[in-house]
C-alpha cells in the first residue's frame, strides 16, 4: 500500500500532505474574506513608494498615510519639489534638511495625505518639472500635469481622498509647476501654495480658465528668483526663464479672482540673527480668502522654517532661511482658510 507522507509544521506538528492542501484552503479563505469595514482592507500608515507607468515612463511618487486613515475621506496635499531634489531629499530620507518633510508631522496631526512626486531629469541630470515657463530650457519636456492627475487617481482609488480638499504645494520649480495646476488643472486642485516661485513672464500655458486661491511666499533677497521679477538664476541664466514679480504674481490671481487687497500681519521676529522678518498681505473677494502673499525681508530661495534649518553652505549660494514661521504650516493654513 502506498504510504502517504506526513510534513512537519513549527512546533512539532506533523500534517499529511493529503490534509495540507485544505489547511491552505482554509488560510486562503480568511485571507480572502473581507473586512468588517464595508469591503475596505485598512490602508497601510506610513511612507511608501511606488511606481506609475506614465507615457511609456515609470515614474516615482511617496505617499504618506496618517495613522487615523479610515473609512472617512481626508484631503490630499501634494509635496512638488524643486529642480535638481529628488522624492528622498523631499521626504529627508537622504538626509538632507528638508521643511517638506514636517508636511508628515501635520498629516497626523490635522488627519491628511501627502504625496511626494518625483520629477524627470532635465537638462542637467536631475529630477526637474515641465511648468509653463516658455523661455526656460532645463527642463524635462515631461507631460509632469498628465502624470500628477494620474496619481490623483491611483491614491483615490486606493484611499478615501476627499476631493473638494486636494491641493498643490510646491518649491521653487514646485512652486511654478503648482501654478501651472492651478492655471491647467483647477477642477482637480482646490488651492495651491508656491514658495520661491512666481508666474512666468512668458508662458507656454493656455490662459487660466478660472480663478483658483493661491499662496506665494518668496524673499526679497532671492538670488535664484527676483523679487522683482525679470532673469531667473544666479547668476542670472536666460535657459532658466523670466518670471513676474512677486508682487505682479498675486495681482494676476487676485483680479482673476476679483479679489482686493485686505487685512495685513506681521510675524514676530523670532530669531533675529537670521537676518529677515515675515508679513502677510491678504486679498479677499466678499470676505473669502483668494489670495495671500508673504513677503519674506531679506529672505533667500530657501522656505522658511524653525525646525528644517539648512546649513551655512546652502545659504552662501541661496540666500537666508528665515526662522519665524513654519512654510508648511502657512501653506495648511492658508489651504484651510480658503477652502474650508
Amino acid at each position: 500500500m502506498k504510504q502517504v507522507p506526513f510534513l512537519r509544521l513549527r512546533g512539532g506538528v506533523w500534517l499529511r500532505a493529503a490534509g495540507l492542501a485544505l489547511w491552505l484552503g482554509a488560510l486562503a479563505a480568511c485571507a480572502q474574506t473581507p473586512p468588517p469595514n464595508g469591503g475596505a482592507a485598512p490602508p497601510e500608515t506610513g511612507l511608501h513608494t511606488f511606481t506609475l507607468e506614465h507615457d511609456g515612463q515609470a515614474r516615482r511618487y511617496a505617499l504618506y498615510v496618517p495613522a487615523q486613515a479610515g473609512d472617512a475621506a481626508l484631503p490630499l496635499v501634494f509635496s512638488l519639489h524643486g529642480g535638481g531634489v529628488t522624492l528622498e531629499d523631499q521626504t529627508g530620507q537622504s538626509g538632507f534638511k528638508s521643511p517638506f518633510k514636517l508636511w508628515m508631522d501635520l498629516a497626523e496631526r490635522e488627519g491628511f495625505y501627502v504625496v511626494y512626486p518625483e520629477g524627470l531629469p532635465g537638462s542637467y541630470g536631475k529630477p526637474t518639472w515641465n511648468d509653463c515657463r516658455a523661455d526656460s530650457t532645463v527642463s524635462s519636456s515631461a507631460d509632469d500635469v498628465g502624470f500628477l492627475l494620474a496619481v490623483l487617481e491611483r491614491v483615490a482609488a486606493d484611499h478615501p481622498v476627499d476631493r473638494e480638499r486636494v491641493y498643490a504645494s510646491g518649491m521653487s520649480n514646485g512652486g511654478f509647476m503648482a501654478l501651472r495646476l492651478a492655471v491647467e488643472a483647477p477642477d482637480a486642485f482646490a488651492a495651491v501654495a508656491a514658495i520661491g516661485a512666481a508666474m512666468p513672464a512668458a508662458s507656454a500655458c493656455p490662459p487660466a480658465r478660472r480663478p483658483v486661491p493661491v499662496l506665494f511666499m518668496n524673499g526679497t533677497a532671492d538670488p535664484n528668483l527676483p523679487y522683482d521679477g525679470g532673469v531667473i538664476g544666479n547668476p542670472p541664466d536666460p535657459t532658466h526663464g523670466t518670471a513676474l514679480s512677486t508682487p505682479d504674481s498675486a495681482a494676476f490671481w487676485s483680479q482673476l479672482a476679483g479679489a482686493e487687497a485686505a487685512e495685513t500681519h506681521a510675524f514676530p521676529d523670532l530669531d533675529p540673527d537670521d537676518g529677515s522678518t515675515v508679513r502677510y498681505l491678504s486679498y479677499r473677494r466678499e470676505g473669502a480668502l483668494w489670495v495671500r502673499l508673504y513677503t519674506v525681508a531679506g529672505g533667500g530661495h530657501a522656505a522658511p522654517s524653525l525646525r528644517e534649518r539648512y546649513s551655512a553652505l546652502y545659504e552662501r549660494y541661496f540666500g537666508r532661511q528665515n526662522h519665524d514661521v513654519e512654510a508648511v504650516e502657512e501653506a495648511w493654513r492658508f489651504f484651510h482658510e480658503a477652502v474650508p
